[in-house]
């Protein structure tokens, strides 16, 4: 009898793992205001699609390659960029949210400002399918944080202000065709 329970207790052991580890493959889809968002948290992404007419948007957070890529619709361009992840809501940060609970109980990050650089991307496959299919059709240029308090000789009527759930603000600016 007690080999039949230990048996047992493998079994359900094993399966709960298998479960558990199924729970974390698949992604998590949500939307908060004009935002659809898909967190895979066994790819570490965060994909992010805002329909907001005024600034239409794809993104992708990258958190295991460090990186940020934005496609502005209205400026008919790609950027990328390396995501300070001290400053970014962790992929956890971001299911909790999709997971209807109250987006109040996350403070709200100070905006970050990323400078558009002129050269462009040339290999979008270096950087994974994600990114290479979402910047596909547009330029992709990189573009630089910031530090925070530099004073900045940038027109802000050459800005594209991005928001990311109620977490942060980022404003990608520079003098790019389009841009």
């Amino acid at each position: 009898m007690g080999r039949a329970r230990t048996l047992d207790f493998q079994l359900f052991s094993l399966l709960l793992g298998f479960l558990q580890n199924i729970n974390d493959s698949h992604p998590l889809d949500g939307s908060v205001g004009t935002q659809s968002i898909r967190v895979d948290a066994f790819r570490g992404m965060v994909s992010i699609r805002d329909n907001n007419v005024l600034s239409e948007w794809d993104g992708i957070l990258d958190y295991k390659n460090a990186l940020l890529a934005a496609k502005l619709f209205s400026k008919m361009a790609c950027v990328l960029a390396k995501m300070d992840q001290d400053v970014f809501p962790t992929l956890d940060d971001i299911s909790k949210a999709l997971d209807n609970q109250a987006l109040k109980h996350y403070p709200s990050t100070h905006g970050l400002t990323y400078t558009v650089l002129p050269s462009r991307v040339k290999n979008l496959a270096q950087y994974g399918m994600p990114i290479k299919d979402m910047c596909r059709d547009v330029p992709t240029y990189f573009a630089q944080q910031q530090k925070e308090g530099t004073a900045l000789s940038i027109d802000p009527n050459s800005c594209f202000e991005v928001q990311l759930l109620s977490f942060m603000g980022l404003s990608i600016c520079g003098d790019i065709p389009g841009l």
